[in-house]
């Protein structure tokens, strides 16, 4: 142990945390730990059992007669003076041919050299534009070339360039051109876009939001592979930050700009319902292939917006009208009702306090739903607006199907709102009693009692 020479032994049985191994030459029991077994992970060790081999002494008790060996020291120091061999034969600025990617890292990406050694390329060396991390540059086993820069011959390692075996682009980036087309290779695809070389050593990032006009959240791997070269617009150059931002989609016409040259708001176009959800249709234009959204409340006028929306399918063609066109936020809004006459024109030549009659659809606690004549949409008025006096303002004085007059109490065309009642009604012809006949206080009788019994006299005349 004192002169640092190896014994013989083998490895005769496995017990906790490690292995049995015999002293050949006296046939003492020897201690080797797990981790002294091999320089790597081993999952099965049966090949190394009962064969005599040699092991290093790390500990030795004497007074217990314990020993403690180690075979991982042995194979190292072969390796060791194997590897001084290797790395001697490298010199800062020599260029490696083919070597080979075998692993990453958070600071780097280790390579492989003729099988014989492992370099590492540190992240900063990968290329001149910025890299988070090796995966978005390289493939496990892909072969570059590197160009060594260091070389430890104490630590026994080796340190490599890529972006060093050319020029930094960063020094002539005033040769590109914002909003021009380039040529661009496809170097790597990611989840959220793809790595695009547009020269050796100028790595730039294409996102899969600069895809596509259309398609939302597409994947690159759907549109490119590696090799690929592709058309695309430089949008950003920072030297500062040596970035520089391009977009595919750029090199195409924006459909939203063309659909809203051919289809202004207002225009009557075909679409097909693609999808839905709980409150809107999204209507596929084909020609531009453009969804565009279609909400509940522009449906219909009469029925409820979401009872509507139950009706339309998948695959559904219908004709919509363009509501509003947002090129920059690259959405269409269409309506299915504005295709359709509006009901609410029936209004268009009334006016506040003007008497219309009415039919009585329902009743409830609330009020009465009734409609115009002549109109198509159904109107409440609110139990309180049924009578002045308070005991005639009940709903269930009426079933269903009778016919009334009222009064319009308030209109606005442009938020297409109106609000019918009779307790008004009841307030005009009183005031017009008064003007005929005379004040309440002048002694005078007035024809009758009370206007809700007037409103039961014409009610039951019209019956």
């Amino acid at each position: 142990m004192k002169k640092n020479e190896p014994i013989m032994g083998k490895i005769t049985s496995k017990c906790k945390g490690g292995c049995i191994v015999e002293h050949i030459d006296t046939g003492s029991l020897m201690f080797l730990p797990g981790s002294q077994i091999s320089d790597k992970p081993l999952k099965d060790i049966s090949h190394l059992m009962n064969e005599p081999q040699k092991f290093a002494l790390i500990k030795l008790d004497k007074v217990r007669g314990n020993a403690c060996v180690s075979r991982r020291e042995i194979i190292s120091s072969f390796k060791k003076e194997d590897k001084a061999k290797i790395i001697e034969k490298y010199k800062i600025g020599d260029i490696i041919k083919n070597a080979e990617v075998k692993g990453y890292s958070s600071f780097g990406c280790f390579f492989n050299v003729n099988g014989e050694l492992d370099v590492l390329v540190h992240l900063q060396e990968i290329s001149y534009s910025r890299v988070n991390h090796p995966d978005e540059v390289f493939n496990i086993g892909e072969k570059h070339d590197l160009k060594v820069i260091s070389v430890d011959k104490e630590k026994l390692q080796v340190g490599c360039s890529v972006k060093q075996l050319s020029p930094d682009p960063f020094e002539h980036i005033e040769n590109y051109e914002l909003n021009k087309i380039y040529k661009v290779k496809v170097v790597k695809i990611m989840d959220f876009g793809a790595f695009c070389e547009l020269e050796p050593g100028l790595t730039t990032l294409l996102h899969s939001s600069e895809l596509s006009w259309t398609k939302k959240n597409i994947s690159a791997k759907k549109m490119f592979k590696i090799g690929d070269e592709i058309d695309c617009v430089i949008t950003e150059i920072d030297k500062d930050k040596r970035r520089v931002a391009i977009s595919h989609r750029l090199t195409q016409d924006n459909p939203f700009e063309s659909f809203q040259k051919k289809y202004p708001v207002n225009s009557i176009i075909e679409g097909e319902v693609v999808n839905k959800n709980e409150y809107s249709l999204f209507v596929k234009i084909n020609e531009f292939d453009i969804d565009a959204f279609l909400h509940c409340n522009d449906l219909t006028y009469s029925n409820n917006g979401e009872e509507e929306l139950e009706k339309f399918k998948k695959g559904e063609k219908i004709k919509v009208k363009v509501l509003e066109i947002k090129t920059s936020d690259q959405k269409i809004r269409v309506g299915l009702k504005q295709t359709q006459p509006d009901p609410f024109d029936w209004f268009k030549n009334k006016n506040k306090n003007q008497i219309i009659t009415v039919k009585v659809i329902s009743t409830d606690n609330k009020g009465l739903t009734v409609r115009p004549e002549g109109c198509e949409m159904d109107f409440q008025i609110k139990k309180s607006a049924i009578a002045i006096n308070a005991a005639d303002a009940r709903p269930n004085r009426w079933t269903g199907g009778e016919k009334l007059d009222c009064a319009i109490a308030d209109l606005d065309l442009n938020k297409r709102k109106v609000t019918l009642s009779i307790k008004l009604l009841e307030e005009i012809e009183k005031k017009e009693a008064l003007e005929k006949y005379g004040s309440e206080g002048s002694g005078k009788n007035l024809p009758f009692s009370s206007l809700s019994e007037d409103l039961k006299k014409k009610e039951e005349e019209k019956e």
